[in-house]
């Protein structure tokens, strides 16, 4: 019986490794673009300086907040910017791109325009990428925040207004508010109300003629082929896996 049991835990164990082994990444990230219009990337330029821009997700532990030189390691974190920021670096080694991260850990639209002149305008990027919506609503549930989607709308259009006027030039990327259904933090209690977040940070995308980076639709993709709490931990932070998904997902925005 003993020997029964190892060898069904070992299939398991095998086949699971198997299917997560067998994943394509290009193929997850290829069936989320597909919900959304094509033809919208930014172009990466020689000289660019490239500033991904957000809260915990895009933070992801940096532990170099006072780096002001580009291409800081410990200033990149651990997340999705780092992976795509190394791959941008990786491909283009003859633009001399700069690459920042100014993602703050808790951050909500209003808690960007507070440090916007600081942690924005002063680095005068040519590509801007906007990662923020999800404490605009899970902080609603958790921290008494009494924000409304009204209030991220108005605020996230006044804060883009705000910088296309210092930067009349700049790229935008605009990445879409996620939450893995069932993960921990992520429940149904969620929806339909969240909804609304992601499609509003569709609708600006739009309306101010950005790349949209599909976020939900990839992680919706994605746990098709392995378990949700594979690709997060909680529903809301990406696992090392779901980092590289969204790495991997952000990077089709630009060409």
């Amino acid at each position: 019986m003993g020997n029964q049991d190892n060898n069904r835990r070992s299939f398991i164990r095998n086949a699971s490794i198997g299917t997560i082994a067998a994943i394509s990444i290009p193929q997850i990230v290829s069936s989320a673009l597909a919900a959304v219009p094509k033809g919208k990337k930014v172009s990466i330029e020689p000289g660019d300086v490239i500033l991904f821009q957000g809260d915990s997700i895009t933070d992801a532990g940096r532990n170099n907040r006072n780096a002001f030189s580009p291409n800081n390691a410990g200033a990149l974190g651990n997340g999705y910017a780092m992976i795509a920021a190394s791959q941008l670096l990786l491909q283009n080694p003859g633009k001399d791109l700069k690459i920042y991260n100014k993602g703050i850990s808790g951050n909500k639209v209003y808690q960007l325009a507070e440090r916007w002149d600081a942690d924005t305008l002063a680095i005068k990027p040519n590509l801007l990428s906007i990662h923020i919506g999800v404490n605009d609503y899970w902080h609603t549930l958790t921290n008494g925040y009494t924000g409304t989607i009204d209030n991220y709308i108005s605020d996230y259009r006044k804060l883009l207004d705000r910088t296309k006027e210092a930067l009349p030039n700049v790229k935008l990327i605009i990445c879409e508010p996620f939450g893995v259904l069932g993960v921990k933090s992520v429940t149904d209690a969620w929806y339909p109300t969240f909804n609304q977040f992601k499609k509003a940070a569709r609708d600006i995308a739009d309306q101010y003629n950005a790349p949209f980076v599909p976020y939900q639709a990839a992680f919706d993709k994605a746990i098709t082929q392995a378990p949700p709490a594979y690709w997060t931990g909680d529903g809301v932070h990406p696992s090392v896996a779901g980092a590289a998904l969204m790495a991997h997902t952000w990077l089709e925005a630009v060409k």
